[in-house]
């Protein structure tokens, strides 16, 4: 195991002890109609939301709870929608002291229990975390796509570096952040920096994914735009412990 990555060496996927789940969000293609992946989000046991869950990590537990957050998810995925070719995103925390290659162990091992091809995982951040060693962030996302794994950049154009973060590097995904996306329809100027984005993406060889989205009017505008990935209320809520089908979404045509 690598040196440098005390937080690793002192931690245990199972040494985070305070209780929770995970909820899923489907991730819908809308051109081929189908869930393309489900989005990883954590719950407490007892119906606490994600607030009260992650107000509780610090530094003392943050890279047990990174861990066991994988670990959670994979196990939920292969038990429950491992004969699909659906992917998994999970969420990781750019600010930890982070060695991908060491701190991948877990993860790995989670996919070889479940039976679950780690070609499927989708591991994404936030841009609306300040990120202190934009380097290092680099680092992880190379060493993520060399694996095989898809990498995401979320809630981008909210957070603090916007596009001076993507000319630093370049995820698989970016997924639009829901103020950019709210009210679409009737706001020239977020229709234009939309389009924008979708031209520097395809110039980039980046999937735009619409998150966020709550109705049909920013769904038909931001489909006319190109996009193909949608998330959101429109489609369906997070439901702990539950992948839906497409059969089950609202809607989904």
């Amino acid at each position: 195991m690598p040196t440098g990555c005390k937080g690793c060496r002192n931690t245990d996927a199972n040494s985070f002890s305070i209780p929770f789940t995970m909820a899923f969000q489907p991730i819908i293609d809308i051109s081929a109609g189908k869930v393309w992946g489900y989005e990883a989000l954590v719950r407490g046991t007892g119906g606490e939301s994600a607030y009260q869950v992650l107000s509780q990590v610090n530094e003392q537990n943050r890279y047990a709870f990174d861990q066991a957050c994988r670990v959670k998810a994979i196990e939920l995925a292969g038990s429950k929608i491992g004969n699909t070719d659906a992917k998994l995103s999970i969420n990781f925390m750019p600010n930890a002291v982070y060695e991908p290659k060491a701190c991948i162990r877990a993860t790995l091992a989670a996919a070889s229990r479940m039976q679950f091809d780690t070609s499927r995982l989708m591991f994404e951040f936030t841009e609306n975390e300040r990120i202190d060693d934009v380097a290092h962030v680099s680092h992880i996302v190379s060493e993520y796509r060399r694996m095989g794994f898809t990498t995401a950049l979320d809630d981008f154009g909210a957070g603090f570096a916007g596009l001076s973060l993507l000319a630093r590097f370049q995820t698989d995904l970016i997924k639009l952040d829901m103020e950019l996306l709210r009210g679409i329809e009737a706001s020239k100027v977020k229709h234009a920096i939309v389009r924008g984005l979708v031209g520097i993406a395809a110039e980039l060889n980046i999937t735009l994914l619409a998150e966020g989205v709550e109705t049909e009017a920013e769904m038909r505008v931001l489909r006319s735009l190109g996009l193909r990935l949608f998330q959101g209320y429109y489609f369906a809520r997070p439901q702990v412990e539950t992948f839906q089908t497409m059969q089950q979404l609202d809607h989904a045509a």
